[in-house]
């Protein structure tokens, strides 16, 4: 299971985070769309209470940065 699983440390406005992306696990929602699994654990309370208050942001920044690769045109 350890070659299905990619962990990075991460680092948002100063607040640190353990990103874990699981590559053999997706998930299908009300749009039928299949997405990667990944999970955010806060290093410490503030890091927690950052990631309660800027969800969204933080979302879309692991997305854009750390689980979508752009492409070059």
């Amino acid at each position: 299971m350890g070659r299905n699983i990619i962990k990075r440390n991460i680092k948002v406005d100063g607040v640190e985070f353990d990103l874990e992306i699981y590559l053999r696990l997706e998930t299908s929602g009300y749009s039928n769309r299949q997405d990667l699994c990944y999970e955010i654990f806060p290093k410490d309370y503030n890091a927690a209470l950052y990631a309660f208050s800027n969800k969204d942001k933080l979302n879309k920044l692991i997305e854009d940065k750390y689980i979508y690769e752009k492409r070059k045109v």
